[in-house]
Formats: C-alpha cells, sequence, structure tokens
C-alpha cells in the first residue's frame, strides 16, 4: 500500500524521460565545467577557452549520466513500488 501523500499531480504517476533528464543534466554539467573553467571570482583574467575545453565536455557528460542514470533508477523504483499495473 502506497504512502499517503499531500501533494497529488495527474502528471507525477508518469515515468520520467531520461532522455531530458540527460539533456537537463547535460546542460548543468557543460555550466558547472564553465564556471571551474573560466573561473569569474578571480581577479586574474580567464585563459584560452579551448585548451580546457575537453574539461567541459567531460563535465557535461558526467553530469548527463549522473541525471539519466538517476531518472532511470526512479522509473524502476516507481514501477516496483508504486505502479502496480506493470507499465
Amino acid at each position: 500500500m502506497p504512502l499517503p501523500s499531500l501533494f497529488r499531480f495527474r502528471d507525477s504517476a508518469r515515468p520520467w524521460n531520461i532522455a531530458y533528464a540527460a539533456l537537463c543534466g547535460g546542460g548543468i554539467g557543460a555550466l558547472a565545467g564553465l564556471l571551474k573553467t573560466l573561473n569569474p571570482f578571480r581577479p586574474a583574467p580567464a585563459e584560452n577557452l579551448t585548451n580546457h575545453l575537453t574539461d567541459v565536455a567531460v563535465a557535461a557528460l558526467g553530469f548527463a549520466l549522473l541525471c539519466a542514470a538517476a531518472a532511470a533508477l526512479r522509473n524502476v523504483i516507481a514501477r516496483h513500488l508504486i505502479w502496480h499495473d506493470d507499465r
């Protein structure tokens, strides 16, 4: 029996879109990589961005994989614990 919730939404019973979660995670990772590379809070001028392009790409890929895995895990858990009709 699922626990009662005070917040019921019509769309909460749908599985999360893994590709959309990966896209959002990639965007967040790219932003984090750019902030780390450019470091706007230091007084020294920023280095050339093309030298650190792989760092930005790795951060974007890592965040994309992390968010996609979280969405997939949420779908698996929800399928086993909440959705009893084997969607």
